[in-house]
């Protein structure tokens, strides 16, 4: 499931989802854009093994990884917003950082 939304937020640059959820995908997703950064082909080997979609993983390292090559960190930023209508558990909108 993790993977997936890593793969969904790398792909559309935004995910709405819970935030504990969120909070776990952050890190995994930042992982795979510092990766995407070291631009090696073992790096990029690992990232396959984690993404779901090739297509996504050369989005990383050919557009992501230079967008980000000064930024250390912080890739992903999440924004509460507020309770989901069916259970009222806690909502956020994780989205990549310009």
């Amino acid at each position: 499931m993790y993977r997936n939304l890593v793969t969904d937020l790398l792909r559309y640059g935004k995910i709405v989802t819970t935030e504990a959820k969120a909070k776990q995908v952050q890190g995994m997703a930042e992982r795979i854009i510092t990766l995407g950064k070291g631009g090696t082909l073992h790096s990029r080997r690992q990232a396959l093994a984690f993404v779901t979609d090739k297509k996504v993983v050369a989005k990383v390292f050919d557009e992501l990884a230079p967008r980000y090559a000064q930024r250390p960190g912080g890739y992903a930023r999440i924004i509460k917003i507020g309770p989901r209508h069916g259970d009222g558990a806690p909502m956020a909108q994780l989205e990549l950082v310009e």
